[in-house]
């Protein structure tokens, strides 16, 4: 991959360098209100429920809180020009910037990391939240990625 020295930037280039940024920055201040009110809901239920639980009740608390959250959105992967649904879905998708994937599990795997990541090249999204609720401390079970 070639890099672009600074003196190459077009406005383009500049103009979707400060798009990314500007979407990023929103994405931060949504990814904020998503840890606020899932901590509400770890210390509210505790783990061991199931993560649909989880998921309907954040979305509720988000919900309350004046954020728009969707869940359990399709997602198709595009294979040489068409369209396919193979039964990918997002738990979650906050004020259509963040994913939200949702677990109730012992403990994040890479198998988990590698899922979110994958979620966030098909959508599109750069910003996706891995949400552990099985665990003591609530921010032990967080991860955040970004593309």
């Amino acid at each position: 991959m070639r890099r672009i020295k600074q003196d190459e930037f077009t406005t383009e280039d500049t103009e979707d360098t400060e798009k990314k940024e500007e979407l990023v920055d929103i994405g931060e201040g949504v990814s904020g209100a998503i840890i606020d009110a899932g901590l509400k809901v770890h210390r509210t239920l505790g783990p061991g429920l199931m993560e649909s639980a989880y998921e309907q009740c954040l979305a509720y608390e988000l919900g309350q809180r004046g954020v728009a959250a969707r869940r359990q959105i399709a997602l198709p992967i595009i294979y040489e020009g068409a369209r396919l649904d193979a039964g990918y879905r997002l738990d979650m998708v906050v004020e259509d910037s963040v994913i939200v994937e949702i677990k109730a599990v012992e403990a994040l795997t890479a198998l988990h990391e590698a899922q979110i990541m994958t979620y966030l090249k098909l959508s599109g999204l750069r910003i996706g939240l891995l949400v552990n609720f099985n665990v003591l401390l609530f921010k032990n079970g967080l991860k955040r990625f970004v593309l």
